[in-house]
């Protein structure tokens, strides 16, 4: 196992040992613009993000809500590219080796940019896993070995609809962590039902020993700390790219502040999350 790799392994090992689940924050690389961006990345695991999900921009990202996809569009239109993505993530880690790092996104970027390149300058960069959200594990082989090579985990989703018969095809090959979607449908959208989290987190923990990140719907910190007291991590992506959609100006650039009100609310998140489980523990 790689360095690489490892950081998501050793920082759910801390979280187990800390008695508590981690929180996974995403943000859209280049949104709303690289600079604006950059500062809102290297300040998120000083509020508080145990994991960061970087989103690689894409002109159709179709499994995502409206918010990811202004936000796709807000970056793409300032021209961030997959190669300035990795380049703002090489950045990072100039200051900040020890956070999980892992790109989001869809895989035609990556298939264009060539698969064995990409995931050679992804792990150069510092990344340490994948979620490619339109590429299921039955087509996913031409990126898993490769990436599984330059020490990439390539992070699987499940979903209220993945069954008995298909989650071990899932699983196979799963590393980091896996992603539990909590709701059919796209991100942002609606929140599931707590004690329906509670049975899926369940079922997939008798199924596999990697921890369970649950995603999807989750907006306040109150909807954090109740997943994360049964779940080992904790998603948000949309309620944090909301505040940068509410905080442009006329010109639809970076409104002052917005940076500070998005590290604010990911230290709300953390903190909820931190302390999700003490009364469990009381």
């Amino acid at each position: 196992m790689s360095a690489g790799t490892s950081r998501i392994g050793r920082r759910f090992e801390a979280l187990a040992a800390d008695g508590r689940a981690g929180l996974v924050a995403f943000v859209t690389a280049g949104d709303p613009d690289a600079e604006t961006s950059a500062e809102i990345l290297a300040g998120l695991a000083g509020a508080g993000a145990d994991v960061i999900e970087l989103g690689m921009p894409f002109s159709d990202p179709m499994a995502d809500g409206p918010a990811i996809q202004a936000a796709s569009v807000r970056a793409l239109a300032g021209g961030q590219t997959l190669a300035k993505t990795l380049e703002m993530l090489r950045d990072f880690r100039k200051t900040d080796d020890m956070t999980p790092v892992v790109l989001m996104g869809y895989f035609n970027p990556i298939y264009a940019y060539r698969i064995e390149t990409f995931v050679a300058d992804a792990a150069a960069a510092g990344a340490d896993g994948l979620i490619i959200v339109d590429l299921p594990p039955e087509e996913d082989a031409e990126l898993l070995g490769p990436a599984s090579a330059a020490g990439l985990s390539l992070i699987r989703l499940a979903t209220p609809t993945t069954d008995a018969a298909r989650l071990p095809a899932v699983l196979e090959g799963s590393g980091g962590f896996l992603y539990y979607v909590s709701v059919a449908g796209i991100t942002g959208t609606k929140s599931a039902l707590e004690a329906d989290v509670a049975a899926a987190v369940a079922r997939l923990k008798e199924n596999t020993d990697l921890p369970i990140a649950v995603g999807f719907g989750i907006k306040t910190p109150e909807q954090a700390a109740s997943v994360a007291r049964m779940a080992d991590g904790v998603v948000v992506g949309s309620a944090i790219v909301e505040i940068v959609a509410q905080n442009l100006d006329e010109n639809g650039q970076a409104a002052p502040g917005l940076v500070k009100k998005i590290h604010e609310f990911v230290a709300s998140l953390a903190a909820a999350v931190r302390t999700a489980r003490r009364g469990d523990q009381a």
